[in-house]
């Protein structure tokens, strides 16, 4: 993920921002409960996690479902994946994994989600076969969706099945600056009960909102390569204790990393520390813990 890449020094300090006073107010709604807690990758594909499989491992997503719960699911962005497909991949997974896929590129990118009606519903009849293992969908906009389409945003949002959760990753810049029309996009999250995605990429911090919808967080981290990833990781781990005293219920954290033999280790960090501190029990990388 290339996205907001900066070259970062190993004494530059990336510090969370103070979470938004209306993530506690969403948060509110919902009653305090363990963490249900999904970490993992962008994807199992073994040109991409370099150096995580050993060698002749022949069925990728088998051996990454071992030791990871859950798949920021990128694959399906290029297109909807046959209900067949989906049911082989889904039956590769024990009951505990959760794909997230990201919705097709020509329903965010093409069609910029004007008259998609159809190709939405096709779109979740065949992630639906992932039945319990179907995490959340996840809509990422273009770089240059703006919020002159606002109207198309909250049409889409609004008429997006309420059985299917769904998360939301703007990227202009011009949302954060327009906070009309910023807000009017997040009071349709909060009103639907869905998701405002974060991305935690060093070059775009702005995209760092800390402002919950409701009691799911989705982020994307991006490593910077140095070992600031680690005291980053930190920060995480207490900001989402805090937001689970608060009412958080759901987390789906994926660590994009462009030196990819890295991915499993930094995700092994997190998970360790994660569990450590709410007292989970997340599926732990196996290979990268002899680092620590």
């Amino acid at each position: 993920m290339k996205f907001g890449k900066i070259v970062p020094t190993e004494n530059q300090e990336f510090l969370l921002p103070p979470t938004h006073p209306l993530t506690f107010k969403a948060l509110a709604q919902y009653p305090v409960a363990k963490l249900n807690a999904y970490v993992g990758a962008p994807q199992w594909n073994k040109n991409e996690l370099q150096g995580f499989y050993p060698k002749g491992t022949k069925d990728e997503l088998s051996y990454y479902a071992k030791h990871f719960n859950s798949i920021e699911f990128n694959a399906t962005f290029f297109k909807t994946p046959s209900k067949e497909q989906v049911q082989i991949w889904a039956n590769k997974t024990p009951e505990n994994f959760r794909f997230c896929p990201k919705i097709t590129q020509s329903i965010s990118h093409y069609s910029r989600l004007l008259n998609t009606d159809f190709k939405v519903l096709e779109f979740l009849d065949a992630v639906a076969l992932f039945q319990n293992k179907l995490g959340c969908v996840f809509l990422q906009l273009n770089d240059n969706f703006s919020p002159n389409e606002l109207v198309k945003l909250v049409d889409f949002i609004n008429k997006f099945p309420k059985n299917f959760p769904l998360a939301v990753e703007i990227r202009s810049a011009q949302w954060q600056e327009n906070t009309e029309a910023y807000q009017k996009y997040y009071n349709t999250l909060v009103q639907n009960q869905q998701c405002n995605l974060l991305v935690d990429t060093p070059g775009r911090q702005d995209l760092l909102h800390m402002q919950l919808s409701n009691h799911t967080a989705f982020v994307r981290f991006v490593a910077t390569n140095t070992t600031q990833d680690y005291s980053r990781l930190d920060q995480w781990v207490d900001r989402i204790a805090e937001w689970n005293k608060a009412g958080l219920q759901n987390l789906y954290f994926f660590v994009h990393q462009e030196m990819q033999p890295e991915t499993p280790f930094l995700a092994a960090y997190f998970i360790e520390k994660l569990n450590k501190s709410l007292q989970l029990n997340i599926t732990l990388p196996q290979k990268p813990l002899t680092l620590f």
